[in-house]
């Protein structure tokens, strides 16, 4: 899911396909759809795509200074907004369960469900319609 940096909206979702398949390999293969000077805030399974930031990754037998244990907390204040957006995602459990219905279908029910929580977020305002006044 691309997410807006302060996690008021959903920008873009795409959705898996059958079988394990790490995100950065998701990222690397639709990045053509981004504009090459745009900058992304990721997890440390993004670690090595230069597109994306990621926190500092703690050294083998070693420990981070008090420098980069601060930027990492900066880093992840930001963060926590998407976190808490793909949470309010998740909550549906269609993304970590077995998907049971058919799976041509799984598509359109991960984009239903990302639109029932950017409804919830007030991110997408239904147009109403507002009926004529009986005249007379």
């Amino acid at each position: 899911m691309v997410i807006l940096p302060d996690g008021r909206d959903i920008v873009d979702v795409i959705a898996g396909e059958p079988g394990s398949k790490s995100d950065i390999t998701l990222f690397r293969e639709n990045r053509d759809n981004f504009d090459p000077k745009q900058k992304f805030k990721g997890d440390l399974g993004y670690k090595g795509e230069n597109l994306i930031d990621t926190p500092i990754k703690k050294p083998r037998n070693g420990e981070l200074t008090i420098e980069q244990k601060i930027e990492n907390k900066e880093f992840s204040s930001k963060r926590i907004f998407i976190e808490h957006r793909i949470r309010s995602v998740k909550i549906f459990r269609v993304v970590q369960d077995r998907f049971r219905l058919n799976p041509k279908k799984y598509e359109q029910v991960i984009l239903t469900i990302c639109g029932l929580v950017r409804l919830r977020i007030r991110a997408l305002i239904l147009p109403t319609k507002i009926a004529p006044l009986p005249s007379g």
